[in-house]
C-alpha cells in the first residue's frame, strides 16, 4: 500500500510518522480513535486534519503492525 498522507522527515518530531508534513504524529491520531474518538471529532479537535487523513493514518498503523512482531503480555 503507498501512503501518501504520511510523511517522515529525520529532522521533524524526531522521524515519526506524521500527518502531510504537519507537526501531527501518526500515532496521535491512532491514539485519539483508540481512546474511542469519531474521525469527525479528531478533525474537530485537530483542524488541520481532514477525515482522510485519520483514515490514512489507521491503515498506517495497522501495516506497521504486520511488519513486525509486537510482544503481548502473557494471559496466564
Amino acid at each position: 500500500m503507498r501512503f501518501e498522507r504520511v510523511t517522515v522527515r529525520p529532522g521533524q518530531m524526531g522521524g515519526q510518522p506524521c500527518i502531510r508534513g504537519l507537526r501531527i504524529p501518526v500515532a496521535t491520531v491512532v491514539d485519539m480513535v483508540a481512546d474511542g474518538m469519531s474521525a469527525d471529532e479528531v478533525v474537530a479537535a485537530l483542524p488541520d486534519l481532514e477525515p482522510a487523513d485519520v483514515a490514512e493514518a489507521l491503515h498506517y498503523a495497522a501495516a506497521a503492525l504486520q511488519e513486525r512482531l509486537v510482544p503481548l503480555l502473557d494471559p496466564a
